[in-house]
């Protein structure tokens, strides 16, 4: 089994139990500032980036990759200033081998994990490191799951093809329930999954007719069908909890490719689902709307198939707030789904219906969720990455975001040791103009 990270970090023996599940609780404030006429900056923190085989003792060779990609998620912890976060699968890259890009993974034995981390006097230290691991303790990895679905996986150079493992996780977003145990969602399936406090996948819901065989932790086939149509590396990217802790709320990154990528590429239609935590079923499925890219990001040369949801918080009753996003600018958007029109169920889960949900430039006839902007974190921070991931509602007033460095990950040297990007992982808290809800 991987170990927890020992050396120059501080861990905590165990984890505690969130104090209430309203949002206001994990932030010392719950009162407008005197002077709030524009969002301020109250805390930008860089994250600890301990080398990879430190952390996982297990690796044969980290390729002098440290610690990233931790920003994928962002949840509040207990107390002001702690929080949970994930990684992604790992370090991995899509460079151009003999003129094919391939799918590579420099670190295979590389096990997605959560994170605790606290900000304090102005610094972030890690308290705890838990890899998540299958039912029997083995670690899950971030391998593509399954032939044809899935990417194949390559070594670090892309000459060799590494097998696939179908406990592998491309996690994404958290949430922490009172008892202690995590929901999270992945991209491979896509899939949403509940784990442990101590980090085993409990059980994993993955699209109906998926097929998904020989994982080390139960799998059930409940979602919608149609999910699995999702483009690669595109799956379920953002994931939000009531505060009763009754309801979760799933969004899928980008448009599914329903009937096909050409579709996926120009839509700007998404999904966001509901999930029932009692009965373990989704109950709603909406259609969210991006927004036209070439007024969005005009650096991307009306690129559509850049915008994507990267990440959800709640707000209150049928309220979320969205993370849309290309690679240069993130906007925060307050939507509400009270009176949007709920598709589950109906002709756009068919795949045979024409025009596909993805395919529509009419929507009259769907209701599309109140939308509404709360918050441009790159033009509050020009400094900040533009992947912005990571979304957390601390209070009425205040929200914090985190970035995905993607590990660093750049070109190797002849050497195969990686030549870092630079890119740090970072979380900025934000106290708003106006508190949530009147916007």
């Amino acid at each position: 089994m991987i170990r927890p990270v020992t050396a120059g970090l501080a861990f905590a023996a165990a984890i505690a139990l969130p104090a209430s599940g309203a949002a206001a609780a994990t932030h010392p404030s719950n009162h407008a500032p005197s002077h709030a006429k524009k969002p301020v900056v109250v805390s930008d923190v860089t994250l600890p980036a301990p080398a990879l085989k430190s952390i996982q003792p297990t690796i044969a060779d980290d390729h002098g990759i440290k610690l990233g990609g931790v920003g994928s998620g962002l949840f509040p912890g207990d107390k002001p200033g702690e929080f949970w976060m994930v990684t992604d699968r790992g370090p991995n890259g899509q460079p151009t081998v003999n003129g094919v890009k391939v799918r590579t993974f420099p670190v295979p034995e590389f096990a997605p994990a959560i994170v605790n981390v606290t900000v304090k006097h102005g610094k972030a230290s890690i308290k705890k490191y838990m890899p998540i691991v299958g039912a029997y303790g083995k670690p899950v990895t971030g391998m593509s799951n399954q032939n044809v679905h899935d990417e194949t996986p390559f070594t670090w150079d892309g000459l060799t093809k590494l097998p696939f493992n179908p406990s592998g996780l491309d996690t994404e977003d958290l949430v922490r329930t009172r008892n202690g145990d995590f929901w999270l969602v992945d991209e491979y399936s896509p899939s949403l999954l509940r784990v442990s406090r101590t980090g085993r996948v409990l059980e994993r819901y993955v699209p109906k007719g998926l097929g998904l065989k020989g994982a080390d932790y139960p799998v059930v086939d409940t979602l919608p069908a149609i999910l699995a149509s999702r483009q690669q590396n595109r799956g379920f990217e953002g994931l939000a909890m009531s505060s009763d802790e009754r309801t979760l709320y799933l969004a899928v990154q980008s448009p599914l490719a329903n009937p096909d990528m050409a579709t996926a590429k120009t839509s700007r239609i998404s999904r966001i689902l509901t999930f029932d935590l009692r009965s373990r079923k989704v109950t709603g499925e909406y259609a969210y709307k991006f927004e036209d890219v070439t007024t969005f990001d005009p650096k991307v040369n009306g690129d559509q198939s850049q915008m994507k949801i990267s990440g959800l918080a709640y707000v209150g009753p049928g309220r979320i707030l969205v993370d849309e996003r290309t690679d240069n600018v993130t906007r925060i958007y307050q939507i509400d789904l009270s009176r949007a029109s709920n598709l589950l169920k109906g002709r756009y889960d068919d795949p045979k219906t024409t025009p596909s949900l993805e395919a529509l430039t009419n929507l009259s006839g769907i209701r599309l969720p109140a939308k509404s902007l709360l918050l441009e974190p790159n033009a509050l921070v020009p400094s900040l990455p533009g992947k912005i991931e990571g979304l957390a509602v601390l209070d009425r007033w205040t929200v914090a975001v985190a970035n995905d460095n993607d590990f660093g990950l750049g070109d190797f040297g002849p050497d195969g040791k990686l030549i870092d990007t630079g890119v740090a992982s970072r979380i900025v808290t934000v106290r708003l103009a106006k508190p949530l809800g009147s916007h």
